[in-house]
């Protein structure tokens, strides 16, 4: 058990929008703590939540996609996912992201989990779905920024790649990660 004090909640006080664009708003929000004489204030990067979907297809492949990435200035390694609609069910948003960046549908779509992306400065959440029996049964329906190489690997060789550095975006690692119990109780029947 710890021995130091549990930490005490920061009251959430008045907020002003700084900065507004179209994936993302940036807020600067006043907190104060019980112990401190005034507030402090914080920026926070208000997002909409987010899906990711760990696709397993009939011969036990995970479906990857491959795609700059802006952030690192490089191609990355991940599962299809994506931006969630206002108000979208994350199941179905999964759902949707998976055909529009595959082609790929599947059945028995579950929710594996929710994650904070970033919780210290990110007020948004990203939910991980598993889709199974996943096909590829039509023409994937790209934005117009968006361009992928569509793969796929066994199970054991996506998780290999992960441990090696071949995927290295944390939300697809949360993915594989929430995902692994699954897969243990798949291969065993």
């Amino acid at each position: 058990m710890s021995s130091s004090p549990r930490p005490q909640r920061w009251k959430k006080l008045d907020g002003r929008l700084l900065l507004q664009t179209r994936i993302f708003d940036v807020q600067s929000v006043d907190f104060h703590h019980p112990a401190h004489p005034a507030p402090r204030e914080f920026l926070l990067i208000n997002a909409p939540d987010w899906v990711n979907v760990v696709a397993l297809t009939p011969r036990h492949e995970i479906v990857l996609v491959r795609q700059f990435r802006f952030g690192m200035n490089d191609l990355s390694l991940e599962i299809p996912g994506g931006v969630m609609e206002g108000g979208e069910d994350p199941v179905n948003a999964a759902v949707r992201e998976l055909a529009e960046e595959t082609g790929y549908v599947g059945e028995k779509a579950c929710l594996l989990g929710s994650v904070h992306p970033n919780p210290a400065i990110q007020t948004n959440r990203c939910h991980l779905v598993f889709v199974r029996n996943a096909r590829r049964t039509r023409a994937p329906a790209w934005d117009p920024n968006e361009e992928f190489e569509i793969l796929s690997l066994p199970v054991e060789e996506a998780y290999a790649c992960a441990c090696r550095g071949g995927i290295t975006h944390s939300l697809v690692l949360d993915a594989l990660l929430l995902f692994r119990p699954h897969w243990e109780k798949l291969r065993r029947s």
